[in-house]
């Protein structure tokens, strides 16, 4: 499913305008002003229950290699953004 067919869905089932549905769409999943990014960017986490929780993982600092040159470099630490899938949502799949 695409955004857009993510906003006509909502606005039917909902009976929002397509504008408004995508509004809604946008404050919640945007990825630089939406709720979930700004959550997620303050280190916090994002639980919806049945659904699943958004949390932020942390990546060690590692040593790689450079492929073309073949040279070792430090991979910096990093945090990055995770999903767990909530116990109503996994049973809905799995059926």
């Amino acid at each position: 499913m695409t955004k857009a067919e993510l906003v006509t869905k909502l606005a039917k089932k909902t009976g929002l305008t397509q504008a408004k549905a995508a509004e809604a769409v946008d404050a919640i999943f945007n990825p630089t002003k939406g709720l979930l990014a700004a959550e997620l960017a303050a280190g916090k986490k994002v639980t919806l229950p049945g659904f699943g929780s958004f949390f932020l993982r942390k990546r060690a600092a590692r040593e790689g290699r450079n492929p073309a040159t073949g040279k070792q470099i430090t991979i910096p630490a990093r945090n990055y953004p995770a999903f767990k899938v909530g116990k109503t949502l996994k049973e809905k799949v799995a059926k």
